[in-house]
């Protein structure tokens, strides 16, 4: 099984979600490419992937695709940045901070929606766009810049890298949507297998929030990931 990523995923949900379809399917053997959401799709209709996993994927035809996780978008700063003081940060705080993001390109949806909600929040952020995630982590230890990313992921890089740390985004908070995706034409066994692991493995870790939560997204009902 081919599959695809993109870096955020690299750490808790690309694990948790290999470890499950492993323990279901002993025998299957699954081939992970880290790529940026933006490619993933057309890799799958190409059929150079079996499997997508990525951040609010764009609709293509010849792709299927469901939610598999839903999770805030946090943030990574210096420990001595003077919002790191508290356990979360509100989003309006980050009006005067400079935001350590992605280039749009690699991921359209998903950065709309981080900067979308800035502005309903009442401010156009400041915005330095990275496309290396160790880059990014690099240069969070040397400037004044707030990394916006997946909680999980935040909180990984905030246990492995001295001086950095993880808090959550508040009133509101963004959502981080993971979707799978798989090609439309006849699907293998194999696929059908890793499909019915991956809905399991996203039970069992309640990733995915209640239909009412879901309706409610964009306000801080959205049950989140601990930093």
């Amino acid at each position: 099984m081919r599959l695809g990523y993109p870096p955020p995923a690299s750490f808790e949900t690309l694990g948790t979600l290999l470890a499950a379809v492993a323990n279901d399917s002993p025998n299957m053997t699954v081939v992970p490419s880290e790529l940026f959401s933006v490619d993933i799709p057309s890799r799958v209709v190409a059929g150079e992937l079996d499997i997508g996993l990525a951040l609010h994927p764009e609709s293509m035809r010849g792709v299927e695709s469901e939610p598999l996780r839903v999770e805030p978008v946090g943030a990574v700063l210096r420990e001595h940045h003077p919002l790191a003081g508290g356990s979360s940060i509100r989003l309006a705080d980050l009006a005067e901070e400079t935001l350590l993001l992605f280039p749009r390109e690699l991921a359209p949806v998903y950065y709309d929606r981080i900067i979308g909600a800035c502005e309903r929040a009442g401010f156009e952020p400041r915005v330095t766009a990275l496309r290396n995630p160790a880059a990014s982590l690099a240069r969070l230890l040397i400037v004044r810049e707030v990394g916006l990313i997946p909680a999980s992921f935040a909180s990984h890089l905030a246990a492995a890298q001295d001086g950095i740390v993880a808090r959550e985004i508040v009133s509101p908070q963004i959502p981080a949507e993971w979707s799978i995706l798989w090609p439309t034409r006849a699907q293998s066994a194999a696929v059908a297998r890793f499909l019915d692991s991956a809905r399991q493995c996203a039970t069992d870790n309640d990733w995915l929030p209640s239909p009412d939560t879901i309706a409610t997204t964009g306000t801080d009902s959205l049950a989140a990931t601990p930093l």
